[in-house]
């Protein structure tokens, strides 16, 4: 019996009149590609990746493909105006992260890695021009964020038609089965198969999974957006942040990070509907996902830290230390931004006019507040983030 949940897929497109053949039948070839656009994989790749490890345990060949070429196209879709272009020794820092993430969820020994630069740049001119020949403009502007853009007058790059017509032409050249990826691609995918139908081979099926919502409970999870749970968090801000959905979106991270079986979910939800308090199912939830990724043992310390930290409002046995023998006093916000406790002075700034930022447990809200730099001072900034001076 398969172990892939078909109902779990938003779309599944193919020539096959059995779908279960998909799952069950003989080996295929499955692709799943990302641009390293950002060196970080989150959550809301998890959704797709965990989808692979299942058809890896079912004997199928994993393709994960690196667009390493593309990414420095930049992908278009979503997005309202031009992407700025990546650097290539973004791409490759960015790319050279990747591996280690992927391979805490795939089998290394059984899935074939790929960069797409590896043919994309041995395209001669003539080639590209045939390539760009197999799809129309009027085709292009179907597309949802194009034909906004064109709409509203706002400037659409040609090398942005470029990058669905790559994308596709990686699965003419790999000759894979099946591209699995996020409702949001979908029309790359079946460009995909438009192009392999177009070179003479059989189109391939293409599988979509729902997009997961970040901690923000509305957009997609993006780093972009700062409401993603990365991969490389560590146990505590995983579980922290896994604390922190929207209780409504509790069902459908089970539904897609945990695999539960149908009669798991059911009970999970008449509990809810019970009157059950969400943060006992969430608790559950986060050890399951920083197990995953960490080890039980991890899982049960993040655990009795988010118990003993939010739930007792007791201060963590494990603070970052930072040692400072200069006491001159300190500007916060430059503090704040130089130890990492938030991604930028803006940031940190609404930070502390929030009333989320606080020194040995008196909350600070002055923007322009210094410090004088004393020993055991404790630095607390959101509600996971502390650090503590050693003079």
């Amino acid at each position: 019996m398969s172990a892939i949940n078909h109902d779990l897929y938003e779309d599944i497109i193919t020539d096959s009149d059995n779908i279960d053949s998909l799952f069950n039948g003989p080996k295929k070839t499955i692709k799943w590609g990302a641009d390293p656009s950002a060196p970080d994989l989150h959550l809301g790749h998890y959704v797709i990746l965990n989808q692979l490890a299942q058809f890896q345990k079912m004997g199928h060949e994993i393709i994960f493909l690196i667009g390493d070429f593309t990414a420095r196209i930049g992908d278009p879709t979503g997005k309202s105006a031009t992407r700025k272009p990546l650097s290539e020794a973004d791409v490759k820092t960015n790319a050279d992260t990747y591996l280690n993430q992927v391979f805490k969820v795939l089998d290394e020994t059984k899935t074939t890695v790929v960069y797409n630069s590896t043919w994309l740049n041995q395209l001669s001119p003539s080639e590209m021009v045939s390539l760009c020949a197999k799809y129309t403009v009027a085709r292009m502007l179907e597309r949802d964020d194009f034909s906004k853009r064109f709409k509203g007058n706002i400037p659409i790059s040609i090398h942005e038609f470029l990058y669905p017509l790559l994308q596709g032409y990686d699965s003419v050249h790999l000759k894979n089965d099946i591209e699995i990826g996020g409702t949001d691609q979908k029309f790359n995918l079946l460009v995909g198969r438009h192009l392999q139908k177009e070179s003479g081979q059989p189109p391939q099926t293409v599988l979509t999974l729902p997009i997961l919502e970040g901690l923000d409970g509305v957009q997609k999870m993006s780093k972009s957006l700062n409401n993603h749970i990365a991969i490389l968090d560590t146990p505590n801000d995983m579980f922290g942040k896994c604390m922190s959905i929207p209780d409504e979106l509790i069902i459908r991270y089970i539904t897609l990070l945990t695999n539960p079986i149908e009669n798991e979910l059911k009970t999970i939800e008449k509990k809810l509907q019970d009157g059950e308090n969400p943060r006992n199912i969430k608790l559950d939830l986060a050890t399951t996902i920083v197990e995953k990724f960490h080890s039980p043992n991890d899982a049960q310390k993040a655990r009795e830290n988010f118990i003993n930290v939010f739930s007792k409002k007791a201060i963590p046995n494990d603070i970052p230390e930072i040692q400072i023998t200069d006491n001159h006093p300190l500007n916060l916000i430059n503090f704040i931004c130089d130890q990492q406790l938030a991604p930028s002075k803006k940031e940190a700034r609404r930070l502390l006019e929030q009333g989320a930022v606080s020194i040995n447990e008196e909350r600070i809200s002055n923007p322009s507040h210094e410090f004088l730099p004393e020993n055991n001072t404790i630095i607390k900034v959101g509600k996971r983030k502390f650090v503590k001076i050693i003079s």
